[in-house]
């Protein structure tokens, strides 16, 4: 993830980042309806805010000019945030998708996204999932159903220096 978020930033394509909700107390006990995802991060205190598994990782720091959408609270990036807004006020059509996890997050991110009109190149191997039938599920079976392409952090890097 860290070669292809370097290679953009050299290139001068813009980062967007498409963060899930970070738990803080109160989030959902008055909640009538939670679905398993979010259920799952109440227990679990999910990127808890002001705790380590809420920060951003140094090297993936937005820099000035990227853009930090709104925090989504279930799997897709673009669902009740401004991540179509905030792409389409800056001209993009084009996404290059990276992250976590590629069986929830990516793939509903991917899904909306093209349900939305982008043209999605999905980096392999700049995802993770839980288990290899997970990744499985995702990038052989049900990505490439909205994805335009699927490619390796080498080949994206090559590309987008070419530019």
């Amino acid at each position: 993830m860290s070669q292809v978020v370097a290679a953009a930033r050299k290139a001068g394509i813009r980062v967007f980042y498409a963060m899930h909700h970070r738990y803080r107390p109160g989030d959902y006990e008055t909640w009538k309806y939670i679905a398993p995802i979010q259920k799952a991060a109440w227990l679990r205190k999910a990127f808890e805010y002001g705790t380590w598994g809420g920060e951003i990782r140094r090297e993936f720091e937005p820099q000035p000019g990227e853009i930090v959408a709104q925090e989504h609270w279930g799997s897709s990036g673009f669902a009740n945030t401004d991540l179509d807004l905030q792409l389409k006020r800056h001209g993009i059509h084009q996404l290059i998708v990276i992250g976590l996890i590629a069986h929830t997050c990516v793939e509903a991110t991917v899904r909306y996204a093209a349900e939305l009109g982008y043209e999605v190149t999905v980096v392999k191997d700049a995802t993770a999932s839980y288990s290899d039938e997970e990744m499985h599920a995702s990038l052989d079976i049900n990505i490439p159903n909205y994805a335009s392409a699927i490619v390796t952090t080498t080949e994206i890097v090559d590309s987008i220096s070419s530019l």
